[in-house]
Parts: C-alpha cells; sequence; structure tokens
C-alpha cells in the first residue's frame, strides 16, 4: 500500500459519515410519515448502520491506496 489518494476517495471514510449519519439520525427520531415510526425508524437505522460498517470495513481491506 504505498499509493496516496485524497480523504474523500475513501469507501472507509465515506461508510464512517454513513454510520455517523444513521447515529445522529436515531438520536433524533427520524421521522417516517404514515407507517410505525418507532418500529420502522430503529430497524432502518440499525440495518444501515450494520451495512456500513460492513462496506468500513471491507472497503479497508481491500484499499490499495494510503489515505492522505
Amino acid at each position: 500500500m504505498t499509493d496516496s489518494k485524497p480523504w474523500y476517495l475513501s469507501r472507509t471514510i465515506w461508510a464512517s459519515f454513513v454510520t455517523i449519519l444513521m447515529a445522529m439520525g436515531g438520536i433524533v427520531g427520524l421521522p417516517v410519515a404514515g407507517i410505525d415510526n418507532s418500529a420502522l425508524t430503529e430497524t432502518l437505522l440499525q440495518a444501515v448502520t450494520a451495512i456500513s460498517g460492513l462496506v468500513a470495513i471491507f472497503g479497508r481491506l481491500g484499499a490499495s491506496s494510503r489515505i492522505v
């Protein structure tokens, strides 16, 4: 891993941003109109958080460039 790339091209960084945004959405209660808000919101937040975590892990494992 000797190549460098800007931070905004890193899949790990973007997956981490998504994880942070989803956690913040859970804190503020991310409303969904017309559906059982608490159950749907909780399920969606958990799913997106899990997926973004997996993207972060596999993105870093598959990385061929350093972040600068």
